[in-house]
Formats: structure tokens, C-alpha cells, sequence
């Protein structure tokens, strides 16, 4: 079964410094049918305009992962941590018992492109932690790349949860296959161009819920960019 969540349907606002659609009920966006998927409860497109940025403020009891599309994000944390994320460059950070941090765009000419991820810990009260991963575009064409699991095998940045986060980078007409096993679900968020989603097409900002499928195929009707997320 596969439940689609268009683009246009999102949670939308423009702040002027930052344009932000919402996939689940997020701040003042509230949706009762769109609260999240399995542990999955959060995925942000947000651009950011030169300059500008998100002010330090708290979160706990949270996996929250940053991933760039363009440009570059600018980030500070109470645990001393500091560094400027970019295309390729993942940020992971588990809120825990407690952290606060800042998010701004260093660019005073170009705006920051990003996708921002928050993922349910398997259990409350962790000891707050941070870490960043790199995966260059060449790891990523017509191939799934692990960016994020529990166990942090194959390279991936390492979450509190029993979910794996893979992403792709396809040219026109490649497809790419991931196996799901036996009770699984996935969610799959097209960052840019389009794809065809067993079966369904995709554009940017589209996501799609996919539980009772033993196999998840997207092929590429132009460039496009996928994050797939296979969830217990």
C-alpha cells in the first residue's frame, strides 16, 4: 500500500528570511491526519535567506538531522560543538536530556536550501550527542547511500532509533531497488526532479508512505534527488 503526500498539500509559510513547507504537523501547522509516520515525525524543506536564521532554542528527547541541498548552514550547540554544513555533509544531532543550538546562513548573497529531519529516539532521557558525515556525490549516483542508522555501519551517522535513512542521486531513466523485510515500512521524500515511485509519480516535495510492499523502485523521469527511509 502506498499513501501519497503531494508537494502542494504541505504545511506552507513565508517568515520573508525563511520560506518552510511542512510534510507533518510542525509549529503552528497542525494536521491530525499528517502527525508523523512510524518514528519518522518531522521533515522540514526550509530555505533560509542570506544572512538570517534560526535563533539558539531548545529540543529534547529528539534525533534531528540536518541534510543540505544547496548552500551552506551555519551551526552552534550548548554540547560546544560549531561548523558550516554543505551539500553532501549530514548533521546529526540527539537532543536527549537537553540541548540548545542556533542555525544560521553565513552567505550574505545566497540563500540555504535544507531539509530538516526529526526522528522519535527509541527511548527518552539520552545522553545528548552530535555528529557530522559526509557522503560525496559520487557515493550517491544510481545507488542507494546509508546516511543513517542505528548501528552506523557502512559509514552512516549514527541514530537512537531502528531506522535507516538512504539517499540517491539519479539521472534521467536510472532506477534504483531497495528490498524491504518482512513487516517494514518506508517513507520516501523526493528532494528535487521527479521520480516514479512504484508506479506513482513523484515530484520535488513530494513524499509517499509505503507499508505491505516487499520492494521499493523509483526510476528517474528527470534528475532527481531521494530520501528513503526504511522504518520498523
Amino acid at each position: 500500500m502506498i499513501k501519497l503526500r503531494p508537494s502542494h498539500e504541505r504545511g506552507h509559510f513565508n517568515h520573508g528570511w525563511l520560506d518552510t513547507y511542512h510534510t507533518f504537523s510542525f509549529g503552528d501547522y497542525h494536521d491530525p491526519e499528517h502527525m508523523g509516520f512510524r518514528s519518522l515525525r518531522v521533515i522540514n524543506e526550509d530555505r533560509v535567506a542570506p544572512g538570517a536564521g534560526f535563533g539558539t532554542h531548545p529540543h529534547r528527547d529528539m534525533e534531528i538531522l540536518t541534510v543540505v541541498l544547496e548552500g551552506a548552514l551555519e551551526h552552534k550547540d550548548s554540547m560546544g560543538n560549531g561548523s558550516v554544513i554543505r551539500p553532501g555533509q549530514v548533521q546529526r544531532m540527539s537532543a536527549g536530556t537537553g540541548v540548545t543550538h542556533s542555525e544560521y546562513n553565513p552567505s550574505k548573497a545566497e540563500p540555504v536550501h535544507l531539509l530538516q529531519i526529526w526522528v522519535l529516539p527509541e527511548r527518552r532521557g539520552i545522553e545528548p550527542g552530535y555528529e557530522e558525515g559526509e557522503f560525496p556525490a559520487e557515493e550517491r549516483r544510481g545507488k542507494w547511500r546509508l546516511i543513517a542508522a542505528r548501528d552506523g555501519r557502512e559509514g552512516a551517522v549514527r541514530w537512537h532509533q531502528d531506522a535507516d535513512l538512504y539517499v540517491t542521486l539519479l539521472a534521467p531513466g536510472e532506477q534504483v531497488t531497495h528490498r524491504l523485510r518482512p513487516g517494514r515500512h518506508a517513507w520516501a521524500q523526493v528532494a528535487r526532479g521527479a521520480v516514479t515511485l512504484n508506479g506513482h509519480p513523484l515530484r520535488a516535495g513530494d513524499g509517499a508512505a509505503v507499508s505491505d510492499e516487499g520492494v521499493v523502485e523509483a526510476q528517474a523521469d528527470e534528475e532527481a534527488e531521494v530520501l528513503l527511509f526504511d522504518l520498523a
